[in-house]
This record gives structure tokens, sequence and C-alpha cells, in this order.
């Protein structure tokens, strides 16, 4: 996969459905039909913006079945319904979901949050994605390299059915103030060899975020490369070193919080990881921005308090920067 990701958010695609309600209110659907999974966010996120009941679709790609999945019954021949999906692919569910519908008489359009270059349909409403691979927020997941192995070996029918997606959340974690206390920034400014003497010589925490650490898959520090033969020895000697340990190259990236929060972001997102542990707040929130589908969470070791960050650029053509 060599494209450039795009990554949408829950935020950015309501605000996107939200500038199409003028358009999608004067189309008076009878509902807003989503397929399953991927579609039904949409679905939702339709009827609260237009006033009209969800629906839902299920397709079986292995059969190619549509089935009517909703507590309402399908409309009337002759109503209009908008089908809504996350992304218009090379395959068939779109083309099965909207013949199903239409041998039940409807009139239909189409909703889907991202088409690229292999979309077989272009949706009536749609995100134009071409040129890059689209990542939604439900499928976060889908990035990771366990998933992609297991979803290979599915396809070729060597496995049996796909693990639930929380069963492929893999973590990267900070360092300074998660598994030990920080040094303040000061005492590395009076004295570099003191300072790190200080440091080498701090017992971990008793209390660390809780998360399951065989999901570690890397520790992800500020520290820079040179610290490595010290750093090493610490969590060795401490039985912290399981996890990949990944540092930062003072060449590529300085030691401004922005700048360390972005050597953080590229190394979790190179690692496929699905969440990253931080414990300052402000490179949480560079962190956040960098990789906005990434759980970013600030780790508050003095509460022993883990708090979900998220970032979105606020202003003017705000959608389109991030």
């Amino acid at each position: 996969m060599n494209k450039p990701v795009l990554a949408l958010t829950y935020d950015q695609i309501d605000q996107w459905i939200a500038s199409l309600q003028p358009d999608l209110a004067g189309e008076r659907f009878a509902c807003a039909i989503g397929v399953l999974r991927g579609g039904g966010p949409l679905a939702l996120m339709v009827s609260h913006g237009i006033g009209v009941p969800a629906a839902f679709l299920r397709y079986e790609r292995s059969t190619r079945i549509v089935t009517w999945d909703s507590s309402i019954p399908i409309p009337p021949p002759g109503s209009k319904v908008l089908v809504c999906e996350d992304i218009a692919g090379a395959g068939n569910t779109l083309d099965d979901c909207i013949a199903f519908l239409r041998r039940h008489g409807l009139e239909l359009k189409t909703l889907v949050a991202g088409f690229d270059d292999l979309s077989r349909i272009r949706p009536d409403y749609g995100i134009d994605a071409r040129g890059y691979f689209v990542l939604f927020p439900w499928e976060r997941h889908a990035y990771t390299d366990a998933y992609r192995d297991a979803w290979r070996q599915t396809s070729a029918g060597t496995d049996g059915a796909i693990a639930e997606d929380h069963e492929f959340a893999t973590y990267a974690i900070d360092l300074d103030g998660i598994l030990l206390p920080d040094v303040p920034s000061s005492r590395y400014e009076a004295d570099l060899a003191a300072a790190l003497a200080e440091r080498d010589a701090l017992l971990p925490f008793e209390r660390l975020p809780g998360i399951d650490f065989e999901r570690a898959k890397a520790i992800v520090t500020g520290r820079p490369e040179m610290d490595r033969a010290r750093t090493a020895a610490w969590l060795a000697r401490h039985g912290f070193d399981a996890p990949r340990l990944v540092m930062r190259d003072p060449s590529r990236h300085g030691d401004a919080p922005h700048q360390v929060a972005a050597h953080k972001a590229q190394a979790a997102l190179a690692l496929s990881c699905t969440h990253f542990v931080e414990s300052d707040p402000v490179q949480a929130i560079h962190i956040a921005r960098f990789a906005p589908l990434m759980r970013v969470i600030w780790w508050n070791a003095d509460d022993g308090a883990g708090h979900l960050v998220s970032s979105h650029r606020w202003g003017v053509g705000a959608m389109a920067a991030q």
C-alpha cells in the first residue's frame, strides 16, 4: 500500500454531512439506509441531520446475499431512499445493495464517505479520495499488521473468521512520566551529567497505566538516540526490555514539543499502532493532531488517571487543513 493515507475522523465526516443538509433535506428521502457496518454511522448522521428514519442492510460478501436488517419495514415501491456506505470499492457491495432495493421498487441515491480510483460506482454524494488510501475511524485497526495478515489468511480460505476489532489494539507508550518519573528540564540545563545520573537511579512507578503490556508494541521516547545504551540498560534492569525501543533522531526531529510529538506519531504510525500513551499533555495534543485516528491517552501519573485526547484545527478551512 503505497498511497498516502487520508484519515477521516467522525467529526470531519459529520461536518461533511452537515454541509450537505440543505441538498439532502430537499430530496425528501423516506429513509437513510446504511450498509452494515461501515455505512451504519453515516445513515445515523444523515438521520439526525435531516430527520428521516435510519434503516440498515446486511451484506454477506462470500454469498453476495443482501438482507433487510431493520425494525422498520422496507418503504413502499416508488419511495426514494438514500443508500449510505463508507467506501465505494472495487467489489460488489454497492452494486448488489442497489439491485436489492431496486427489486423492491425503490428510487435511490448514494452517499459514500470516500471514493477512489478503484471505485466501480461514483456516488451522488461522496468525498473524492482518488490517489489516497481512505481510513475511517471505525476501522483504525485495519491498518495494523496483524489485521492485514488475518485478512489475507481469511481471503485465501486458510483460516476462520477474523477476530473482533478490539483484539487488534496495539500500543506505543511513552517512557518518562509513564514508566518512571520525569526529571525536570531545569535539572538537565543546570547539570546534564548529574541529571542523567539521577534519571538512571530512578525506580519505576508503582502505578502504571491500566493497559495490557502484552499489547505494547514499542516504547517510543523523545530521548535522543545517543541515550540508547543507558535507556536500554534501565529498561532491562527493571523488566521492561520486551517491547521495541524507538528513540528520537535529533537530525530529523528537534526537541521542541511539537517536533518530539511528530517523531512519536510517525514512529507509532510506522509500527501500525492503534493507541499511544503519552505523559505530557501538550505532546499528547500534538500527537493527536499528527495521527487523528490514533487513540491518544494522556496519562497523568500524579493522579493515576488516563484521559483520551483529540485535536482538530480551529478556524476557516479547518477540515481541508487537517
